[in-house]
């Protein structure tokens, strides 16, 4: 919420559209549509040049190419919630014949299974899906071009792969699995495998000319789990904030949030530039914010979904040339001047309703070794535990519901956290993990590991 009447300021709405219309102008775009999301719906749309003589909206289909790839990682995690998969499981376990079935799904969810980038000749973008009709077509005589897990290496017949499991799991067409299981639960129906008027045509704008050509609009087959989808901005503006809050229907904010967490070994480059890969889900570390999302491209078009959770802003970008503008360039650009413009104005702070008195005992100054932390209690039972010094490892915990809390992130994820109690009930010491946390630095009562010296704490002469 960023004003009473939760809309953004005239200087902001003019900033937004200044960046679209310099992206489309230097990027010579044909045309170009942009809509930004805070607080849970679209609070600016813009667009720039026609389409069909007239100005693009909210309504106009583009084909959106590899963000087709994040949809289909939602019905795979939806298939794992369900208990049919797991993300360890390998491929032939659940699509036997495959040729690729010694890959895991979550290695083909992360682009970590070694599989080649693209498909065999000729170009898969630029030619019909039906030189493909198998498998074996998609992956050809030599689909590993790395050892598993070792590194990041974008595939597309990876996400073909994940779409052919979930057919054979479904027992029905991956696009009306999608239909069925996510489009008409989050209200897309300006989504769709094949383009529904109003549409825009694809062009290739010429690099040393202002002409353009138009690209052929094929229809992929077995690749359109990568790439087929058509959208709109108000369509994924929608699918934005599901990435961000999840919906019960489709996946839990648990699941989404599993998704946004870097899966995938990062090349030096990448380390350089900030970016990593999720679970059907870019990430990227720009202008000082952590984003999440993914591009797409297709001859013709270009897109971009951009999403700040911590700004509560989220921005989709579509055009349609084949090269020319930087969406998620654009993307970022948005979200960056949203967030700086009208920073997100924090809930209310408000005391907890009730506080548990064994764990409000807990609550305060605590030292592993020399090192001082402290243990503030968090909302939904939960605790956080961070350095004094501002350095070092810190982590929010969640109640297991028995006294205990497990870690939520970095170094303590996963890990117990527990307080370890005198045959009194008092409190000696915690244990995270194995490492010992005490009310003063080596606690001479506590149970300390390697024992504290009687003599105690000294000067050196």
């Amino acid at each position: 919420m960023t004003t009473a009447q939760e809309e953004l300021l005239p200087g902001t709405r003019r900033a937004l559209l200044h960046r679209l219309a310099v992206a489309q102008s230097e990027g010579r775009a044909p045309s170009m549509v942009a809509a930004v999301v805070r607080g849970g719906r679209t609070v600016w749309q813009g667009a720039r040049s026609s389409v069909d003589g007239e100005l693009p909206d909210g309504n106009v289909q583009y084909r959106i190419g590899s963000i087709t790839k994040t949809f289909t990682a939602v019905l795979v995690l939806r298939l794992r919630d369900e208990g049919l998969l797991d993300l360890g499981d390998r491929l032939e376990k659940h699509l036997p014949g495959s040729g690729a079935g010694e890959a895991t799904i979550a290695e083909l969810l992360a682009h970590t299974s070694g599989l080649a980038a693209e498909s065999p000749a000729p170009w898969w973008e630029r030619s019909p899906g039906s030189l493909r009709p198998e498998l074996a077509d998609v992956l050809g005589d030599r689909p590993f071009l790395h050892p598993a897990g070792r590194r990041f290496h974008y595939s597309n017949p990876g996400y073909t792969l994940l779409g052919a499991l979930v057919e054979k799991l479904r027992g029905a067409p991956w696009e009306e699995v999608l239909r069925h299981e996510v489009l008409e639960p989050l209200g897309l129906d300006r989504t769709s495998g094949q383009p529904s008027a109003p549409h825009a045509v694809g062009w290739a704008v010429h690099p040393w000319a202002d002409v353009v050509l138009p690209e052929p609009a094929e229809d992929l087959g077995r690749m359109a789990p990568a790439g087929q989808l058509w959208s709109t901005t108000g369509d994924l503006a929608r699918f934005a904030v599901f990435l961000a809050e999840g919906d019960e229907r489709v996946l839990s904010a648990q699941t989404v949030r599993e998704m946004r967490v870097p899966a995938a070994p990062a090349e030096a480059t990448d380390l350089a530039d900030g970016a990593a890969y999720g679970l059907g889900l870019q990430i990227q570390h720009r202008y000082g914010r952590l984003l999440v999302g993914h591009s797409g491209s297709l001859p013709g078009f270009l897109a971009n979904l951009t999403l700040s959770v911590a700004d509560d802003v989220a921005a989709v970008v579509l055009a349609n040339c084949t090269s020319g503008p930087l969406p998620s360039m654009v993307g970022a650009d948005l979200v960056r001047t949203v967030a700086e413009a009208e920073p997100r104005i924090p809930e209310p702070w408000r005391p907890l309703p009730e506080a548990d008195r064994s764990v409000l005992e807990l609550a305060g100054q605590w030292y592993w070794g020399t090192y001082a932390f402290g243990l503030r209690l968090t909302g939904s039972g939960g605790v956080s535990l961070e350095p004094l010094s501002g350095k070092g490892r810190g982590a929010r915990f969640r109640a297991n519901g028995d006294g205990t809390w497990t870690g939520l992130e970095g170094y303590y994820a996963g890990e117990l956290l527990r307080p370890v109690r005198r045959a009194n009930g008092s409190v000696s010491h915690l244990d995270l993990g194995s490492f010992v946390f005490t009310r003063q630095p080596y606690e001479e009562t506590a149970d300390v590991p390697g024992g504290v010296d009687p003599d105690g704490w000294r000067g050196i002469g």
